[in-house]
């Protein structure tokens, strides 16, 4: 691998600008205290002001768009050390170390680290040649074994229990001279749940950010030798894909098909509820049929967040079926109009070929097209591996990881240190291990224990601060822009470029007009505007509105057949919105920073996903 597998530098206009220093924001009047619900070393700290205050930090809306839960800490912790060390002293990415974290006024902010020494980026391309180039030649190989280590960590996820602790420990325990009882085992299996998450999360990043890692040096060539190419014309070239993020989607178009053919499409329609819809469907001829396809196709698709995992609060299809049944009714009323309820693939692949063959043919020499020829296969292999990944770790994993966390707060209200199953996400997880072992205390010495009035009004406390949070609005970006931004998550996730530093240093978030973004996906179109902030708003969705959020999760695919458009205050290229838009044809602007802000409701803008650009028509009265 040569040294253009890492994403070519890029100066800022703007790098002498600033935004506003993280020093300087104030805490919301009630949410006096909130550090106290995060862990020492996620803060911004006087001693550190130096470093602290001349970086950038920008928000991150798409995986934690709410103030965090201490618990729920743990997903960004977890990616904290896991995405960094991939970059940093796994490959190692010659201009990249690793993605700091703070956290402010309850809400994730993150920094990428630049290495900007010639002589330490030559040394770190060395390595990552070699152990890159590793995993691009053997990559569906290490793809399959990373499915295998996928899915095993999930099933010993599964075997997890908790359970309060008994009035005696069983016999079996005690004539088996095991030596080793019930409070053992509830540490044991709190201990082995966090290990899991943190095993998962290592292989989250394993192959991830070399996926885009190949996309950016496709990029980068395609930018050299095709001058003024859009990012659009890029993504043309690899898109098209069969990805496991469409197959739940997949799973209910396939079960409106078989409700029509089995003659139970009245019945579905007839009922908006699940409950009483699965109710109806079961009384009804040849309902045992589609219940049975119904079941199958549960396990494992439904354990699909509506957000993208990070957070306990996402409802989870597998719990909460509204959305997929919601889509089902869509998808039968389109099959009785006759309609098509499949994606465009076929499109989309004809323009993929037209693409690819209309700029290969650009190229002057042989040797030209041989390295675009090989780049272009590399970027399509791997591309899947960006999506599908999300669906075994956020989406299937990550689920039941949160199950599991609420059977421990059932524990812990059985001891009576808690009122509800949900407090325990009041708790960080070095919390949580106190906690059990003051359960341990007095389940064992029979005094009753601190946590029975302790915890309570704590959690009243945080559950007050965080309220308040709530009602903060973080701006996009903090700190001092970078003169060169080169991590590639950075880049094409959550698509923070020079451009879009310079667009957000000149935007006034209360204006209303026009806003710059990310132009994810082709097309213009003009609609009323419905912005969502929360999954709830999702069912207030009227066909031929665009959709205006903060981000998207790949569970809302059944969305994407009504609306008009997408807006999403973050993301870049490969953001969840720009990736979804692209398969459904629809036309897209992400990483606008304040859409959800300055668009409301109703009102009437354009959606120029061919330049990148919203504008307000007209404001909702």
């Amino acid at each position: 691998m040569q040294q253009t597998a890492t994403p070519q530098a890029a100066a800022s206009s703007s790098a002498k600008a600033r935004f506003t220093s993280p020093f300087d924001i104030t805490t919301p009047e009630g949410a006096e205290g909130w550090q106290e619900l995060y862990p020492y070393y996620a803060l911004i700290s006087p001693e550190r002001r130096e470093m602290e205050d001349e970086k950038l930090w920008f928000f991150d809306g798409m995986h934690s768009p709410a103030p965090l839960y201490p618990f729920d800490t743990i997903m960004t912790e977890n990616w904290w050390v896991a995405a960094s060390q991939m970059s940093n002293r796994v490959w190692p990415i010659p201009l990249a170390l690793g993605i700091d974290h703070r956290i402010i006024n309850g809400y994730l902010y993150i920094s990428p680290n630049a290495v900007t020494d010639p002589d330490e980026v030559a040394k770190r391309a060395e390595h990552f040649n070699a152990r890159a180039g590793h995993y691009y030649e053997n990559w569906d190989t290490i793809y399959d074994e990373w499915v295998t280590k996928a899915r095993d960590c999930i099933e010993r996820l599964k075997v997890i229990e908790f359970k309060p602790l008994p009035e005696l420990v069983p016999d079996e325990q005690v004539f088996g001279h095991r030596g080793l009882y019930s409070s053992h085992d509830l540490l044991t299996a709190y201990n082995t749940l966090i290990q899991n998450m943190l095993e998962m999360g290592s292989y989250h990043f394993e192959m991830l950010n070399l996926g885009y890692g190949a996309y950016l040096t496709f990029r980068e060539f395609c930018q050299e030798a095709f001058p003024g190419i859009s990012d659009q014309t890029i993504t043309h070239m690899v898109s098209g894909i069969d990805i496991l993020l469409f197959r739940p989607d997949d799973e209910v178009r396939g079960l409106a098909e078989l409700a029509v053919e089995l003659g139970l499409d009245e019945v579905v329609l007839a009922n908006e509820s699940p409950e009483v819809m699965l109710a109806a469907i079961g009384a009804a001829p040849n309902g045992d049929k589609w219940l049975a396809a119904y079941e199958e196709a549960r396990e494992p698709w439904f354990w699909f967040s509506t957000g993208v995992g990070y957070t306990h609060e996402d409802p989870v299809w597998m719990n909460d079926p509204r959305l997929p049944f919601t889509a089902l009714r869509g998808y039968i009323k389109a099959l009785k109009s006759g309609d098509d309820i499949r994606r465009p693939l076929d499109e989309i692949l004809d323009k993929r070929t037209q693409v690819t063959a209309e700029y290969r043919e650009l190229l002057p020499t042989e040797d030209d097209r041989e390295a675009f020829d090989g780049l272009v296969e590399l970027a399509r292999k791997v591309y899947p591996f960006v999506e599908d990944h999300n669906f075994y770790v956020e989406h299937w994993h990550h689920s039941l990881f949160w199950e599991k966390v609420r059977e421990l707060g059932d524990l812990f209200v059985a001891h009576n240190f808690f009122d509800d199953r949900e407090d325990v996400f009041y708790l960080h997880r070095h919390e949580i291990y106190d906690a059990l072992y003051d359960v341990l205390i007095g389940w064992a010495v029979g005094t009753p224990p601190r946590g029975e009035v302790y915890w309570r009004p704590l959690i009243a406390r945080r559950k007050q601060i965080r309220d308040t949070l709530c009602r903060w609005s973080p701006p996009p970006a903090l700190g001092v822009p970078p003169e060169t931004i080169t991590e590639p998550l950075t880049i094409m996730l959550w698509g923070i470029t020079p451009e879009t530093i310079d667009e957000w240093l000149g935007v006034d978030a209360t204006a209303d007009g026009e806003l710059r973004g990310v132009a994810a996906s082709p097309g213009k179109v003009t609609g009323r505007a419905r912005v969502i902030t929360d999954f709830a708003q999702l069912y207030d969705i009227e066909d031929g509105e665009i959709l205006v959020c903060r981000i998207t999760a790949p569970s809302w695919a059944p969305v994407f057949q009504r609306v008009a458009a997408a807006v999403s205050d973050v993301g870049g290229m490969m953001a969840h919105t720009a990736i979804i838009s692209r398969e459904y044809g629809l036309p897209a602007v992400v990483g606008t920073g304040f859409a959800t802000t300055s668009i409301t409701n109703g009102d009437l803008i354009e959606v120029d996903g061919n330049e990148g650009i919203v504008r307000v028509l007209d404001k909702e009265a």
